[in-house]
């Protein structure tokens, strides 16, 4: 989807995360702006590859006088990057009946530090937030319900682990 703002066209376009293209959707949006799509394509797989394997939101701004962009990348819903995490295609149909994965503590701060920017400044608190997440899910965190787990998070019993740096 294109939209004109103040002359800068804005490509708004869901990608998988470090598999972006030169063909539909970006090419065809990009190629009559006269931009060098090769070079916005890579920026692109560049800024999302942390997304791999999840669909992500990019947004394209593109001054037509000078042919500079800007890329922002929105951030997938907490959701898709537990079931990538766990690699499954869902969650559970009755959260509470139904146990679709086991996450572990680690694996709950990955996730939390790619949604740092959107749901908490604090890892601490997004951790607690990812967790949440879990309930509806049907995922438990170490074999336990993500309840106990953000009682846990909140008591310090992970307080180590949010401090250390995690190893890319």
């Amino acid at each position: 989807m294109i939209v004109l703002v103040n002359e800068m066209p804005d490509i708004k376009v869901l990608i998988e995360g470090g598999k972006a293209s030169p063909a539909a959707p970006l090419g065809p949006a990009l190629g009559p702006l006269g931009v060098n799509v090769m070079d916005i394509v890579n920026a692109v797989n560049e800024k999302t590859k942390a997304f791999t394997g999840v669909k992500v939101p990019v947004t394209i701004s593109v001054d037509l006088a000078t042919k500079n962009y800007e890329i922002e990348v929105g951030s997938p819903p907490t959701s898709a990057l537990i079931l990538k995490e766990l690699k499954i295609e869902k969650g559970a149909k009755t959260a509470g009946l139904e146990t679709v994965g086991d996450l572990k503590i680690e694996q709950v701060k990955k996730v939390a530090e790619m949604k740092m920017a959107v749901i908490s400044s604090d890892l601490k608190n997004a951790m607690k937030e990812v967790a949440g997440t879990c309930v509806s899910m049907g995922v438990t965190i170490e074999g336990k319900h993500p309840t106990k787990v953000i009682k846990e998070i909140q008591k310090g019993k992970f307080d180590e682990l949010i401090k250390a740096k995690t190893q890319q």
